[in-house]
């Protein structure tokens, strides 16, 4: 198996998307909402951090989030959070998504994959792609005809702050970049 190594990089703004494990889509419903808050919540009073853009999918999430200055640890803040979900909420989610042996082994539960996808923003327009990403990814599954009518996402705190436009992406495509696991 090939090693596989992440961009590690202090104070730096990434780009992430986590995925429910066998993309079972809980992550909208009411009760993964409230744990999904419950849990950022928890593991920034632990490690801070600052959450640029987000937005929920029924199975996935994609969000932006910068470290403070001189600290490179994003992925105890995920463990942090997926560990707060499965902990609290792994009972009232009440999952039936069969566990395999190798998971078993591991003593992991059935609520994320287990790895995510993380990509260091490089720059302005960089950071600006993947918002324009992430903003636009309910009306690229076909939950929503616009991005302002899907309400689990950031786009109406970017709306209410002069960034988008409410109408953003109506009538055009916004550019998206490629490189992107879903």
């Amino acid at each position: 198996m090939a090693e596989y190594r992440r961009l590690i990089i202090p104070g730096a703004t990434y780009f992430f998307t986590l995925v429910t494990y066998q993309r079972v889509p809980w992550l909208c419903e009411e009760i993964g909402r409230k744990a999904l808050r419950e849990a950022i919540e928890y593991t920034r009073e632990l490690r801070p951090f600052t959450i640029n853009a987000i937005v929920l999918l029924p199975d996935h999430l994609h969000c932006i989030f910068t470290l403070p200055e001189g600290d490179s640890d994003y992925s105890t803040r995920w463990r942090s959070i997926k560990q707060y979900v499965t902990r609290n909420y792994a009972e009232r989610l009440n999952i039936q998504a069969e566990i395999n042996h190798s998971r078993k082994k591991r003593k992991e539960k059935n609520l994320w994959q287990r790895r995510y996808w993380e990509h260091c923003v490089r720059d302005e327009k960089d950071y600006e792609n993947h918002c324009n990403y992430i903003h636009y990814n309910p009306v690229k599954h076909g939950l929503c005809q616009k991005a302002l009518d899907w309400q689990y996402s950031s786009f109406h705190r970017f709306v209410r702050e002069g960034i988008y436009p409410s109408d953003w992406a109506v009538t055009e495509v916004p550019f998206l970049p490629l490189n992107i696991i879903e």
